[in-house]
């Protein structure tokens, strides 16, 4: 399509209206005004059919996939193609969507003549973590004469995946993942027996009764040990609750403005942040990332399952760059569902595919009294058999009634003892877990990698698994 631009309005205002009016004033002068105005319009309408072949052999190509991380500064890097290889300007606009900001509506580039191919870089800005396609790119370029300029939208394909930001969350681990020197996560000498069998050797004295392998020492008719040794690659997994709990907001909003009343209002992004704080959920996928990285360092092996009424996602624990590139595929576009945690469901699923003895850490929210009671109910077919930590951020105004002594009006007095009977609720709920083995563990929000990564690698240290 062509529209008109400015240009063409200046002109008509400074060549038809003198006429006109020369016309008028002198109507000898009729056939000059005419033939002016009519050469001037035949000039309009011959600069407006040039103008379509402005954008033959023109094209944008995007690439397939751009990866981007959220808060973080990218460029979009886009190939112009001209086939005619004729210099002109071009315009260039992409429709991104609400959660991709830009400095920049459109931009103009020019086309070098002799030149089939240009490159450029669009910066751009993701607010939030997810999957955004882009299909279309928007041309503009003007005619010969500058009158009209020819639009045309190209058809693209490309795939903008916004992982999380784990800039903030290694500043406040560097150390652990510094490794050099005396510093840094390094893969730890483990000291006593260890549980995998190793061989079998002759019998020394001083070795227990129960290190005997009595089938080889009737077979042998001489007594043999067995020699076991610790675990190299132990499997971790981390089971993340995706259900209607984790959407609430933490407790620590970027904006002055007060809490949205409405669901999907709260979700909505303000100058690179959430409208009101920050999703329980995000919490859960940067720590699990980040303990991802821990865990590789270590040389275990990291899996992960998400669920919510059912078990959605489930990555099989394995090791390497690329099951680390697996994992943040599967985490990065996970997003709360309104449906309640079926913990029964996910307890089974774990129970009959995990066979060999793992680290669960499960990143759930249970101050509802019946979420709670249907956890500790079904855990009970997984603690046995594998080692389960429970990590749950804690609440905004949970916590001990006299731990804030600056209390200045009965509101705050009524609204603390509501916070303590939950959190006294939570204590009792600790104690039922402990009782099967269950670790729980209450953290902050901003300390939530940190705890993960630390509960870690005490498991290794103590060698709990």
């Amino acid at each position: 399509m062509i529209v008109p631009r400015s240009r063409l309005l200046v002109w008509i205002g400074v060549v038809v209206p003198p006429f006109a009016l020369l016309w008028a004033v002198e109507p000898a002068t009729a056939a000059v005004a005419t033939l002016a105005v009519g050469l001037f319009a035949l000039g309009v309408v011959a600069d407006a059919l040039l103008a379509h072949r402005r954008l033959a052999g023109v094209g944008v190509v995007l690439p397939e996939v751009v990866h981007l991380s959220k808060d973080r500064q990218g460029a979009l890097e886009l190939r112009i193609r001209n086939d005619r290889r004729k210099g002109q300007h071009l315009r260039v606009g992409l429709p991104f969507p609400r959660e991709i900001s830009s400095p920049h509506e459109d931009q103009t580039v020019a086309l070098p003549a002799g030149t089939q191919w240009s490159r450029l870089a669009w910066p751009c800005t993701a607010r939030r973590r997810g999957n955004y396609p882009l299909e279309r790119a928007y041309l503009e370029a003007t005619s010969p004469c500058g009158f009209w300029a020819a639009r045309a939208a190209v058809v693209t394909r490309s795939e903008l995946r916004v992982y999380p930001n784990l800039l903030t969350e290694r500043r406040n681990l560097a150390a652990l993942f510094l490794n050099r020197g005396a510093f840094g996560v390094h893969a730890q000498r483990q000291v006593g027996k260890g549980r995998e069998f190793e061989k079998l050797r002759e019998y020394v004295p001083g070795d227990s009764f129960d290190e005997i392998h009595w089938k080889a020492t009737a077979k042998r008719g001489r007594p043999v040990t067995k020699v076991f040794q610790i675990e190299r690659t132990q499997e971790v997994y981390l089971v993340i609750d995706a259900s209607r709990l984790s959407a609430r907001l933490t407790a620590a909003p970027r904006s002055p403005k007060p809490m949205a009343e409405s669901s999907a209002d709260a979700w909505q992004l303000e100058r690179g942040g959430w409208a009101s704080g920050i999703p329980v959920l995000e919490r859960f996928v940067t720590a699990a990332l980040v303990l991802g990285l821990a865990a590789e360092q270590q040389g275990d092996l990291y899996g992960l399952l998400t669920f919510t009424d059912r078990v959605d996602r489930f990555v099989r624990a394995k090791g390497g760059q690329a099951h680390y590139r697996v994992c943040r595929d599967a985490l990065y576009t996970l997003q709360p569902k309104v449906a309640a945690p079926d913990f029964d469901e996910v307890c089974s699923f774990v129970r009959l595919r995990l066979r060999r003895r793992a680290l669960l850490i499960f990143l759930t929210a249970l101050d509802d009294p019946l979420l709670a009671e249907s956890f500790a109910r079904s855990v009970g077919l997984i603690c046995r058999q594998h080692l389960v930590l429970v990590n749950m951020i804690q609440p905004s105004g949970v916590g001990p009634l006299f731990q804030d002594p600056n209390l200045s009006s009965l509101d705050e007095i009524y609204q603390r003892l509501g916070g303590h009977l939950r959190w006294q609720n939570l204590r009792e709920l600790e104690k039922v877990l402990q009782r099967r083995g269950v670790r729980f563990t209450l953290v902050q929000n901003e300390r939530m990698a940190a705890e993960l990564v630390s509960q870690y690698l005490s498991v290794k240290q103590r060698q709990l698994l």
